[in-house]
């Protein structure tokens, strides 16, 4: 979670202090539609995992408990099968 938490910190620098888990990352503004699509390859890229933006939600990547039980949670997500 310390790469994701960067990378709202990143793209919000007027940002002090941690994200709590259970904030509205949609509804705080830490993600806009402009940076929605990077959001999901930084998910993509730590889970090494693809992720199907029609198997999923808006509320899958609404908080960072939701993100990681969601994607980074191995858990949590399916593998997605290669070839």
């Amino acid at each position: 979670m310390d790469q994701v938490s960067a990378w709202l910190h990143e793209k919000n620098p007027g940002l002090d202090g941690p994200i709590g888990v259970d904030e509205d990352l949609i509804e705080a503004r830490l993600i806009d539609s402009m940076d929605f699509l990077e959001f999901v390859d930084l998910l993509e890229e730590i889970s090494g995992s693809s992720i199907d933006l029609q198997e999923v939600t808006i509320d899958d990547f609404r908080t960072l408990a939701r993100v990681k039980e969601r994607f980074l949670d191995p858990a949590g997500h399916a593998e997605v099968p290669a070839g």
